[in-house]
Order: structure tokens, then C-alpha cells, then sequence
């Protein structure tokens, strides 16, 4: 047997809540329950064994559910959520041995200006500590901007491919990151290629592929799909992974690289 094949593939990006939830105001509150065991059924089918549980933006920084959740498969489940920048570090210890990894900033829609994170240090402080990822989301060409407002050392996880402008090397969402690499660890998610605003997945795939590495990829079905969900499947995209990387470099995509990044395997 192929030893990378033993290991559980992972879904390094999914949610789950219920129907109406969400923060009063909220752009979005899904009429529609997300379930654990609705993704696990999806991804179990699909040879996915382990899981990346992310807290959606319009539950804010409400957690619970999600550490509900982790309590629940200590093993096969890790964590990213949402919090205010002066959250209280003894809070972040707690949710460490819980299973939490990273914390993540989605400004998809929203103002990408962020003075209050410019000022978080004691938050970078304790992530530094805990070996935590900063995991970003925003709007199409706009991910430079957004990190130059950031600490340059901060470990990074770059949501949904990072949206560039063009499918092109020269492109500033490609560049920035790669400037990045110099000074910090950056992970890209191969996920959500319909939030790419029309760019095709492919080419912004493997230029990703092309200038990182095979070692600096994860993937993320981003399920339940919100805004989405009638465009797409669980298989498909999963397919849909190794026509843009190839069977080979899937698998580390899909084993090794979310098994290190998350559980340090």
C-alpha cells in the first residue's frame, strides 16, 4: 500500500450551524441546518476522514458551536474561529487544547481597511506561542492591501485560492505572497472556486502549485457552500482538485500538508 494513502485525507475548510443563525444584522442567515454529521456522511463517502471545522463571519465571534463540535471528535476534527482583536489570551490557551489552530479575519464584502488588527500585538504574541495560523478572506485583488496592515511574520493560511485579480504570475495576490514566504509559513487553500469572481480555477491552481510548491497547499470543500450550494458537490470537487494539480500532488495536498499544518503529524 502507497504509505501516503493510509493517512486520512482532510477537509481543511467547512462549517456548520443551524437554520437562522446569525449576529443581529447580518448580511446572511441561512435558512437551512448544516450539520456535523451531514458533512461527515459527505465526506466519510468520499475518503475523507478528518476535518477542518471554520467559524462562518455572520455567527461572529460566538464560538461555541464550533468548540462544541471539536469536543465531540477531538481526533479527526481541529478548529479555526473568529474572535475580537483583544480577546484574552488564558480564552486561546483554553482553545488550544481544544483543538483550535487558527483564527481567521473575513473581509469578503466588507472594509479592508483594519486599523484594530494593526494593534493587536499581544494577540500575535500568544498565536506565536501556541503555534497558530492567521487564516485571511477577502475580496478579489485585494489580499496585498490586506497584508500590509499585517505583521510580516505572522504564519499565514490564505482562504479560497487568495481571489486574485488575473490568473497571472505578475499578479500583486501572487507577488505578496510570495514576498511573504521570505519572512513567514503561508498555506493557500484550494477551495471556493466559485468565489473567484469568474477566474478560472484551473489556471489560478496551478500558478499557485507552480510558484509555491506542492508543500504550501491545502484543500477545503467549503461546505455547505453558502450563497453557492446548487452550483456544486462534494465528489466534484474533489475531482475537480485532481484535474488541476494531478493524482500525485492531490494526495499530498489532500494527506500531508493539512495533517502537518493542523495536527502536526
Amino acid at each position: 500500500m502507497n504509505s501516503n494513502m493510509s493517512k486520512p485525507a482532510v477537509d481543511a475548510h467547512f462549517h456548520v450551524f443551524n437554520a437562522g443563525d446569525g449576529l443581529p444584522g447580518a448580511r446572511y442567515k441561512p435558512a437551512y441546518r448544516a450539520s456535523l454529521s451531514d458533512w461527515q456522511g459527505l465526506a466519510l463517502a468520499a475518503g475523507v476522514g478528518r476535518g477542518v471545522l471554520v467559524q462562518t463571519s455572520f455567527m461572529g465571534t460566538d464560538n461555541s458551536r464550533l468548540l462544541h463540535e471539536l469536543a465531540a471528535e477531538p481526533e479527526r476534527l481541529r478548529g479555526v474561529v473568529v474572535v475580537a482583536p483583544d480577546v484574552e489570551p488564558a480564552l486561546l490557551r483554553q482553545w488550544h487544547v481544544g483543538g483550535v489552530r487558527g483564527i481567521r479575519i473575513n473581509l469578503a464584502g466588507v472594509s479592508h481597511q483594519i486599523p484594530q488588527w494593526r494593534e493587536a500585538d499581544r494577540l500575535w504574541s500568544v498565536m506565536a506561542e501556541l503555534g497558530w495560523h492567521l487564516e485571511l478572506h477577502t475580496d478579489v485583488g485585494a489580499l496585498s492591501d490586506v497584508l500590509s496592515q499585517l505583521p510580516g511574520d505572522l504564519p499565514l493560511v490564505i482562504d479560497h485560492m487568495g481571489k486574485p485579480d488575473r490568473a497571472a504570475a505578475n499578479d500583486p495576490t501572487f507577488q505578496c505572497v510570495l514576498q511573504r514566504l521570505r519572512r513567514s509559513s503561508v498555506h493557500v487553500k484550494l477551495s471556493g472556486p466559485y468565489r473567484l469572481g469568474g477566474r478560472p480555477a484551473r489556471d489560478v491552481a496551478r500558478l499557485w502549485l507552480s510558484l509555491l510548491g506542492e508543500d504550501r497547499l491545502v484543500w477545503g470543500s467549503d461546505w455547505p457552500w453558502t450563497n453557492h450550494e446548487t452550483e456544486v458537490n462534494y465528489a466534484g470537487l474533489l475531482n475537480a482538485l485532481r484535474q488541476w494539480v494531478g493524482d500525485a500532488v492531490a494526495e499530498k495536498v489532500l494527506r500531508d500538508n493539512p495533517l502537518a499544518l493542523y495536527w502536526g503529524l
